[in-house]
């Protein structure tokens, strides 16, 4: 079965249909959604749309969710991330405000014994970064795989006994085989909001009879998403900085 990894759109509709567009060129699978469908960028309803036209498989809230649903406070976001909450908060139908308080938190079985979540599979809202959080996940939690979002940051971090090795796919279309005995957290990057330099979008495919997991980067119209920001007079640095995959 091939997955198509989806994670932390933000409300990006260019960025989420330009890799949409480039998932169905790939023939046939099962969506999987880690989270942050909203927040940040001005298409949130067109957003919720597409990603419920999906079907997915799997589809969690992350704390965007959580905090627009008004499960949370959003007293740790900065001012700009207050603003899209409140923005957003006000922008959404009802049917999708309901759509948003539906989604339930990670982590959740796609199968056998893989897992995803939107921070970890201990904590839905935490980050993961570091090797010594992921080890110290391996240590706390047992599964083989679990993909997870939250950070937009693509990576893979892989524990072989007591060895842990960490791996970033950069800006290439990059390939891992998920190798027997090893166990993975593999983050597919961010499809709304990349932070990690590079302003292309990012997802990933799953295969799990081959076993290999590729990490897809696709362009998109960042000039008309950043556009839509501006106008809908979400702060400004929320356009700008798409440019910069910050």
């Amino acid at each position: 079965m091939k997955y198509f990894l989806l994670s932390d759109i933000h409300s990006n509709l260019e960025a989420l249909d330009a890799v949409l567009e480039n998932a169905r060129s790939r023939g046939e699978g099962e969506f999987v959604v880690l989270g942050d469908i909203v927040g940040y960028g001005a298409n949130p309803n067109e957003v919720i749309a597409r990603v419920r036209d999906l079907k997915p498989i799997v589809m969690i809230r992350g704390n965007h969710e959580k905090v627009i649903a008004g499960w949370e406070e959003e007293d740790e976001f900065n001012a700009a991330a207050q603003a899209a909450v409140k923005w957003t908060q006000d922008s959404l139908t009802e049917e999708n405000r309901d759509f948003i308080r539906s989604l339930p938190g990670g982590p959740i079985g796609i199968h056998d014994e893989v897992l995803a979540s939107h921070g970890t599979p201990i904590d839905e809202d935490d980050y993961l970064f570091s090797e010594y959080d992921a080890m110290n996940i391996f240590k706390k939690i047992d599964f083989r795989i679990c993909f997870f979002g939250h950070t937009h940051f693509p990576m893979v971090f892989a524990l072989d006994g007591e060895t842990l090795y960490y791996y970033s796919p950069g800006k290439g279309n990059v390939k891992v085989k998920i190798e027997e005995g090893l166990r993975y957290l593999i983050n597919p990057g961010s499809i709304g909001q990349p932070r990690d330099r590079i302003p292309d979008a990012s997802y990933a495919i799953y295969e799990s009879e081959s076993k290999m997991v590729s990490f897809i980067r696709v362009p998109y119209d960042v000039d008309k998403a950043k556009a839509k920001i501006l106008q809908a007079g979400l702060p400004v640095m929320l356009a700008t900085r798409l440019s910069l995959g910050l």
